[in-house]
């Protein structure tokens, strides 16, 4: 089944336009969630709106207020909003070109995939894809996505685009309530040093399969040892250590990380090895089937 698009309307740059469709680029589908349920029935509770005079009430007759004074509402109907229109409901209109390492990842917010709207929009698309690439550029744009418009950037992608929506600079917060107590002065140049060899020695190339959501995976381990009727083996955080002096401990940890790794284990990393070698995705799916078969067997 073809993937439902967020938004459809035009990218325009000047006098050039085509049509295009715009795609959510995450999803939260495979998280793990948990319903509410009341502790003795385990029926799952029905979140239903309450109105402090009539007590209950139906979805129907809920409205839009904008509260301009405490307590105090003007109500938005769909008419209203339908009303404001600007060019940004159906069109990005390019705006600007920034380059594509200028935009500080603070304002950066939800991603998307951009794609040409059929057949007729690929050669238009392609030029403009490509002229980004080879300008080192990010579009600078505006679009109008859950009755909001918002700011985002362009840019090219493998043989698509990438769409970032920004947040709105009253959203981010200023530095100096959280930075400015905290020195600016020069660290000691034989600490910086070391602290330097022991990022040089960790360096690696990013790989998001390498990091795999440990939390997700145990939270799934313990769903299974529940079916099974096991009391949870629940890993015990590690102890902190004592305070040790910064300079060894910069020295402690180069030498640390140059020797080979140790080929004995103990008991406890055999008693986390499921956890522990668990492998993106494949793992995770296999630990969902493993559940659905449990459930299976226990409602037979």
């Amino acid at each position: 089944m073809a993937p439902r698009a967020s938004w459809k309307g035009y990218l325009k740059l000047s006098l050039v336009s085509c049509p295009v469709r715009l795609y959510p680029a995450t999803s939260a589908s495979e998280r793990i969630t948990f319903n509410q349920l009341h502790k003795k029935t385990h029926n799952r509770i029905n979140m239903k709106p309450v109105d402090p005079e009539l007590g209950l009430v139906e979805r129907s007759d809920l409205v839009k207020g904008y509260e301009y004074e405490d307590k105090q509402y003007i109500i938005i109907d769909d008419a209203d909003l339908e009303a404001v229109r600007i060019e940004s409901n159906h069109t990005m209109n390019i705006e600007a070109f920034v380059d594509d390492h200028s935009v500080d990842v603070i304002y950066q917010d939800a991603p998307y995939y951009l794609a040409p709207d059929g057949a007729m929009a690929e050669e238009t698309f392609v030029v403009l894809r490509e002229a980004m690439r080879k300008s080192g550029k990010l579009a600078i744009a505006r679009l109008v996505l859950s009755s909001r418009e918002r700011v985002v950037t362009i840019g090219a992608r493998e043989n698509g685009m990438f769409v970032c929506t920004l947040r709105n600079p009253n959203e981010v917060r200023g530095t100096a309530e959280y930075f400015g107590n905290i020195p600016a002065g020069k660290p000691d140049p034989e600490m910086l040093e070391l602290a330097e060899a022991l990022i040089k020695q960790k360096e690696t190339t990013f790989d998001p399969k390498n990091y795999e959501d440990r939390y997700e995976i145990a939270l799934m381990a313990m769903i299974r040892q529940k079916l099974k009727g096991h009391k949870p083996i629940i890993a015990a955080a590690p102890e902190r250590g004592n305070v040790i002096n910064l300079m060894d401990a910069l020295k402690a940890s180069l030498s640390q990380s140059a020797k080979p790794p140790a080929k004995s284990k103990s008991k406890a990393d055999e008693g986390a090895k499921p956890a522990a070698k668990a492998k993106g995705g494949a793992k995770e799916n296999q630990l969902k089937a493993d559940l659905l078969k449990a459930v299976g067997k226990s409602k037979g």
